[in-house]
């Protein structure tokens, strides 16, 4: 499902028209991203919970030349799926 099927999905679901669905998805994207930027961890009970932690620097190497290279620090989202989701899913 991409963005554009998850959208019409959401209005189906809700009753509401695209534009609406398509506001309502904007602003669930943009709230979650927001708290991630900030630090924190979003918790959605019954779906699961995203955070950020850092990835430290490391040694890796081009597959093409086999040069080893220096892959900067950065940091990565996570996703963490909770017990209802991963049971809904098997």
């Amino acid at each position: 499902m991409n963005k554009s099927e998850m959208i019409k999905h959401m209005a189906e679901k809700a009753g509401i028209n695209i534009a609406e669905a398509g506001t309502a998805f904007e602003a669930f994207c943009s709230g979650i991203i927001d708290t991630l930027k900030s630090g924190d961890k979003v918790t959605l009970t019954g779906f699961g919970s995203f955070s950020v932690s850092d990835r430290d620097a490391r040694q890796g190497r081009n597959p093409q030349t086999g040069e080893t290279i220096q892959i900067a620090a950065r940091k990565v989202v996570k996703f963490s799926a909770s017990k209802d989701l991963k049971d809904e899913v098997n």
